[in-house]
């Protein structure tokens, strides 16, 4: 079960997806979505369940993933027409649907930590609300 779904893509890309082969290939590029982020979070409903990330940031995230494949699923970077060219990015090379260090960033909030925060007490870090190194907690 993914956090976007098809009427989700459909709303954001701006046209319904009704045609069954469209359908079918936009949930599985969900299902890709899903499944890379949890390779790397892999708590990831623990953590929305409280609250950090939002579950509306992973339907976007995810969402917004898939839109890009749909608009690009070649990946070109550019095209010429004069002595026709065109050039791909490396992860369509590589036929990956992917997400951006922006992307990422939304999912995984920045933990940083300034000079000399040691704290007696040895109580844990936190900055903007998240502990450091929050994606290891077991919530």
């Amino acid at each position: 079960m993914t956090f976007a779904n098809i009427t989700d893509v459909g709303v954001r890309l701006g046209r319904p997806i009704a045609d069954a082969n469209e359908i079918a290939q936009v949930n599985a590029w969900l299902g890709d979505v899903e499944g890379l982020i949890l390779a790397r979070i892999p708590n990831l409903l623990t953590l929305v369940a409280a609250g950090f990330p939002a579950a509306t940031t992973v339907l976007s995230v995810e969402a917004n993933a898939v839109i890009r494949k749909i608009k690009n699923p070649d990946g070109k970077v550019s095209e010429g027409v004069d002595d026709y060219n065109y050039r791909l990015n490396e992860n369509a090379r590589k036929g990956e649907i992917f997400l951006t260090d922006d992307e990422w960033a939304l999912l995984t909030p920045a933990s940083v930590s300034a000079a000399f925060s040691t704290r007696p007490g040895f109580e844990p870090d936190w900055v903007s609300g998240y502990p450091l190194n929050w994606w290891e907690l077991n919530l």
